[in-house]
């Protein structure tokens, strides 16, 4: 079973496709930007600027989740298009959190001020939808294509780990 998993920065796709991997004891795949900058020693909101400028960076991490997930039998990919981009998977999730919530949790993770990462998560945001759609054709604010939709504004990763293990065990036949 391929379980695609997505979201917006902050939504804890990260974590979430993590519990997710070693519950299951399924591959984890989460090829992102960070990855990609970090791969080219490029601070990671330079790189998202680049991004901007270049379709490769997009195009590059969307490809390579996407050969990485379809060497697998059975994983968990997590990135911010999986769901659109992982034809071939069998379970798609959705997570959703507040705009607020999200930036509290980037500014746990990354320090700074709380307004400092909303601002940043708001233009985050923006400027991620505008690349999307001008690269895929794709909104990434429309869920309709996923088979789950989880509201994690006031769940913990792992409660959100358990509904998408709940609903992944009911598919496996």
């Amino acid at each position: 079973m391929r379980i695609a998993i997505s979201g917006k920065s902050g939504c804890g796709n990260t974590t979430t496709t993590t519990l997710v991997s070693q519950a299951l004891g399924y591959p984890m795949i989460n090829f992102t930007f960070r990855n990609l900058a970090k791969e080219r020693g490029i601070e990671f909101w330079k790189f998202c600027r680049m991004a901007e400028q270049s379709d490769e960076p997009d195009k590059e991490v969307d490809s390579r989740q996407v050969r990485m997930a379809l060497q697998e039998k059975n994983c968990v990919l997590g990135s911010r298009l999986a769901i659109w981009m992982l034809h071939e998977a069998d379970l798609k999730v959705y997570l959703t959190v507040s705009i607020e919530e999200r930036a509290r949790r980037v500014f746990e993770r990354e320090g700074g001020t709380l307004e400092q990462r909303l601002a940043e998560t708001k233009e985050r945001d923006e400027r991620d939808s505008a690349r999307y759609m001008k690269l895929y054709h794709i909104d990434n604010n429309d869920s309709s294509v996923a088979d789950l939709v989880i509201d994690a504004t006031e769940l913990s990763a792992q409660q959100v780990s358990e509904i998408i293990i709940a609903k992944a065990k009911g598919k496996i036949v």
